[in-house]
């Protein structure tokens, strides 16, 4: 596996090695020894799983502490624009987000630790989306972030995304009380 670390401290693409021929294909999409060897030693707890129709946007979500969640993403089937905002108060990078597309065709992961608000978008229809969890989800403690906040500067490259009514009215970086 290979493990690829971004200029902000935290989020890291992961690309596991694929072992193919003409039967299909293998690889390895989680082992806590090799993770934990690259610095991510997380433990999960929950795996979920979302279908989403192309252009559909799911987030910017995250949970408040104590049951704050890192999580483990990648896409089985589709493509997905995956995006990380950091929302660590005392953060040199606070507000600032990170984009890595993920696909199905390559097998990557991407890991957001705690202290981000997490959203994807998704670039095919019925992209399959997987995410582990560090914690159980608790509704007493969801946050969110509004995904077009002018102060956050994300292309999402979808020119009309289909959102949840609750997506619709999240909180601006300005005016958010993360606990992070």
């Amino acid at each position: 596996m290979e493990f690829k670390r971004f200029l902000m401290d935290g989020p890291v693409e992961i690309i596991p090695r694929r072992l193919g021929d003409a039967r299909g294909y293998f690889f390895e999409s989680y082992s806590y020894r090799i993770f934990a060897e690259n610095g991510i030693s997380t433990e999960f707890v929950q795996d979920n799983q979302s279908v989403s129709q192309r252009g559909v946007l799911r987030g910017l979500h995250f949970q408040k502490p104590p049951y704050a969640q890192a999580k483990l993403v990648r896409v089985a089937a589709g493509r997905a624009l995956d995006i990380a905002v950091d929302i660590r108060k005392n953060s040199p990078t606070y507000g600032q987000h990170i984009a890595c597309e993920l696909d199905a065709d390559k097998n990557n992961m991407f890991f957001i630790p705690e202290g981000f608000a997490h959203g994807f978008a998704a670039l095919t229809d019925n992209t399959i989306f997987l995410y582990k969890c560090s914690h159980y989800y608790n509704p007493a403690a969801e946050g969110g972030l509004l995904w077009n906040d002018p102060a956050l500067d994300i292309n999402w490259n979808l020119t009309d995304p289909i959102l949840s009514p609750k997506d619709l009215i999240l909180p601006r970086l300005q005016d958010l009380d993360s606990g992070f």
